[in-house]
């Protein structure tokens, strides 16, 4: 059995946009305690919540995106690896910075 390459492409996408929002939901987790408590409050801790989250969004950006006609040549494996690739250590340049800015001026203070 083949998996359709729109499927592919549009999950692989949806996999790329949802790494940086959870580098986004990472650093408003950690900066506005009412997210953080909001979070907690709805499933009993932030980050059971955190990966529903993160879940629904994929699945719901995947699915839509199917849906959408590509650019020109923008469903090839390769593009959709690389915007994979890269939104990942975005991601985690994200995290990593806040998380050692945040700790560096915790430590100065």
């Amino acid at each position: 059995m083949t998996i359709p390459p729109k499927y592919i492409t549009s999950f692989g996408l949806s996999l790329a946009l949802v790494n940086l929002f959870n580098a986004a939901l990472v650093v408003l987790k950690e900066t506005d305690e009412g997210v953080l408590a909001g979070m907690k409050a709805a499933t009993g801790h932030h980050w059971v919540t955190h990966g529903l989250v993160l879940l629904a969004l994929f699945v719901a950006l995947g699915w839509l995106l199917t849906y959408l006609k590509p650019a020109r040549r923008a469903g090839e494996p390769s593009g959709v690896a690389v915007a994979v690739l890269v939104s990942t250590v975005l991601g985690d340049m994200v995290i990593a910075g806040y998380f050692l800015v945040a700790g560096w001026l915790g430590a100065a203070a």
